[in-house]
């Protein structure tokens, strides 16, 4: 299971022990292969734009399905509600492919540079993201705008350059699982709560998708607690 760089601990501790300073978000996580991709893309990325930040670095690449929820009637403490809602989840694994990289809105005065999701892997990742957050909400957890997404992985945090959209050679891999991890502010540390498998899926004929849409250069992403301080 792809589960490098992000470390199972117990989750024991006290409930205010345990948010305070640090976030939850669900996501995918590459595997071996596509990690050394992505991070093969950020450095040719990095030294053709001439952008100068802080890398995320390939222990930590996701994609983020899910932000936490905002707790309005829970009844538990907040890491077991995230728990419990991925115990009810129920989804079909699927094939991930990035193939265009994109200088997003910035933020906190840095700019995200990611490497986006194609519309077939959108669709699929959507599905999911409306499944954990519908999930989250019978635990007392509510996920605004679920259908507003665009799957993506970030490479790196750097200063403002003119707007970039452009291709990539396709990286891919299996979804087979999702996670939820547990993200600690301005530490850059990742730790994994948790992994649940999804479904094995079973052939079908070929879908379309609309492969003219374009991405939205302005995008605001989730806020899945990466911080690079």
């Amino acid at each position: 299971m792809p589960t490098s760089g992000v470390r199972v601990i117990s989750s024991s501790a006290p409930h205010r022990t345990l948010t305070d300073g640090i976030n939850y978000f669900f996501a995918l996580l590459p595997d071996e292969k596509a990690r050394a991709e992505i991070a093969s893309v950020e450095e040719r990325f990095r030294k053709a734009h001439r952008v100068s930040g802080t890398a995320v670095g390939a222990e930590r690449f996701h994609l983020t399905l899910s932000p936490m929820g905002k707790p309005e009637r829970i009844r538990q403490p907040l890491e077991r509600a995230l728990v419990a809602a991925a115990e009810q989840v129920r989804g079909k694994a699927f094939d991930v492919t990035l193939d265009s990289a994109m200088r997003f809105s910035a933020k906190d005065n840095r700019f995200p540079f990611v490497l986006c999701a194609d519309a077939a892997s959108t669709v699929s990742a959507l599905v999911l993201r409306k499944a954990i957050a519908e999930a989250q909400l019978r635990e007392g957890l509510h996920v605004s705008g679920a259908s507003s997404f665009l799957p993506h992985v970030t490479l790196m945090y750097g200063h403002a350059i003119d707007a970039i959209q452009e291709s990539i050679t396709p990286i891919r891999w299996t979804a087979n699982e999702f996670v939820l991890v547990r993200s600690f502010f301005g530490r850059s540390r990742h730790e994994l709560v948790g992994q649940w498998a999804l479904e094995p899926s079973m052939p079908v004929g070929k879908i379309d998708v609309d492969e003219s849409w374009e991405l939205p250069v302005d995008f605001e992403p989730d806020d899945d607690g990466l911080d690079q301080r």
